[in-house]
């Protein structure tokens, strides 16, 4: 005791303690080796991670009228995607878009629970890969957890120096891949090769083949426990109704195995379905034990369902022993799918959607930015007219080339001076430098609007008009 408080006990005791009698409380990591399993929920992460390491390797290299489908050119600052380009003006889309992923993670989280960590996630779908790839080349969790433990040998050289090979591989593919995202990988490939590629570029491909090599072969789940916050605040979207991956108790307690199975004693005659044989756990990309209750560790992988429904069938009893349910449906509840919080999300995200379906059907082709000269609100010319100096900033957002034509709304005496036209390349900008002039008999006592438009010559429908004022201070 020490001022009334009990002091919890930290005498020094076994493998943590440290040498000068100090107590260690962080805990050696243990490599976790966890078992493959073949499953229905298997076969659909195995497709959906397919899908998506696909969707991330195959984009660069398709094309929309012999333009990539996908480039960000940040030297020219424009950002081109199935057929429309964006430039950073367009920063409203890209707002819109991520409130629009923000609120799809909070819908589908209470909806579904953690069903992008444990089937889309990048950090899942590269870490499916690897660990196939340790599978195919050191056996599975049996055989590398005795090859581990066994001596330096010409074999296990071999295996894991294969296993890092292709690891690097698939990283090297992945970092190339990211930067071909940026660059046009078609060039991007023969540079690579040839090692004939920017500071820039030879960057961001080591840096990615390294982050890859070191989160998808090494950390694994430890990405998911330490450095990713979506487990640690996933409670404050989960409800009663939120499907997860549950044990359940009351048909599985008190488990048993071996003797006690075989023991028809009052004690043992009463076992629940659960047979004890940890395989659920074997097979756990975290390492945890779901019969201990939902954990924030578990990402709503399956594979505890897979394999406890292998066991199930193999002793006689029904599936579902673990399986996705609710917290509801294990107290033997309703499960409510349609909640205040549910509704409230799905509401908030369609209007997102609509918006920002609707802007981009909407939009138009071609922006246009009006600048005043900053030296001077105004100035006269040698024949005595007021002059302002305007920069036209106008954004070409087709894949065609355009002409534009150039024309002012303002009110009588002011007289616009510039090109009448101008004519941009696809996905091209153009700086303008234009002025309107007043003829001194037609001076105004105060400040007026004038309106610039841009219409495309071959299409007049594609017009963009902004305002910007005429300033004379009264002259």
């Amino acid at each position: 005791m020490s001022n009334g408080i009990p002091v919890k006990d930290v005498t020094p005791r076994g493998p943590n303690q440290q040498p000068g009698g100090q107590q260690s409380f962080y805990k050696k990591h243990e490599k976790i080796q966890p078992k493959w399993i073949e499953g229905r929920f298997q076969k659909l992460r195995d497709f959906t991670v397919v899908a998506t390491m696909g969707v991330y390797l195959l984009t660069p290299w398709l094309t929309w009228n012999g333009d990539p489908v996908v480039r960000f050119d940040l030297p020219a600052r424009r950002f081109d995607i199935l057929g429309m380009t964006f430039f950073p003006e367009d920063f409203f889309y890209l707002s819109l878009l991520l409130m629009i992923a923000a609120f799809s993670l909070l819908f589908f989280t209470n909806l579904l629970g953690r069903v992008f960590c444990g089937y889309v996630c990048p950090q899942t779908v590269w870490t499916r890969f690897f660990v196939r790839i340790e599978r195919w080349t050191e056996g599975d969790r049996n055989a590398r957890l005795k090859l581990d433990k066994s001596p330096l040998s010409v074999n296990k050289v071999v295996r894991k120096g294969s296993k890092h090979i292709a690891w690097l591989a698939l990283a090297l593919l992945t970092g190339v891949t990211f930067v071909g995202y940026f660059s046009p990988i078609r060039e991007l490939i023969p540079r690579v090769a040839s090692f004939d590629l920017g500071t820039w570029e030879t960057w961001w491909i080591v840096f990615f083949t390294g982050a890859t090599y070191t989160n998808a072969g090494w950390m694994r789940e430890q990405v998911c426990l330490y450095m990713c916050p979506y487990a640690r605040f996933q409670s404050a979207m989960f409800d009663q109704d939120t499907l997860v991956v549950s044990y359940d108790t009351t048909r599985g307690e008190p488990r048993g195995r071996g003797k006690k199975r075989r023991d028809t004693s009052a004690e043992h005659k009463d076992l629940g379905d659960c047979v004890d044989c940890g395989l659920c756990v074997q097979v756990c990309p975290t390492g945890i034990d779901i019969r201990d209750g939902l954990q924030y560790e578990c990402i709503t992988c399956a594979a505890c369902i897979d394999a406890c429904d292998e066991v199930m069938d193999s002793v006689g009893k029904p599936r579902g022993l673990v399986r996705y349910t609710t917290e509801h449906a294990l107290e033997g509840k309703q499960t409510h799918i349609l909640r205040p919080r549910l509704l409230g999300y799905g509401i908030v995200l369609g209007s997102l959607a609509t918006v920002f379906l609707t802007g981009l059907l909407m939009r138009v082709p071609v922006d246009l930015d009006v600048i005043r000269d900053r030296n001077a609100l105004f100035q006269e010319t040698t024949d005595g007219k007021l002059e302002n100096v305007y920069t036209l900033k106008v954004y070409n957002k087709s894949q065609e080339a355009q002409v534009f034509r150039i024309t002012v709304e303002a009110p009588e005496g002011i007289e616009y001076k510039g090109p009448a036209t101008v004519a941009l390349p696809a996905a091209g900008t153009e700086s303008v430098p234009v002025s309107l002039q007043l003829d001194p008999n037609y001076t105004k006592p105060q400040n007026v609007d004038v309106n610039f438009t841009l219409t495309a010559v071959s299409d007049e429908s594609i017009t963009k008009q902004v305002e910007s004022r005429f300033i004379s201070l009264g002259r």
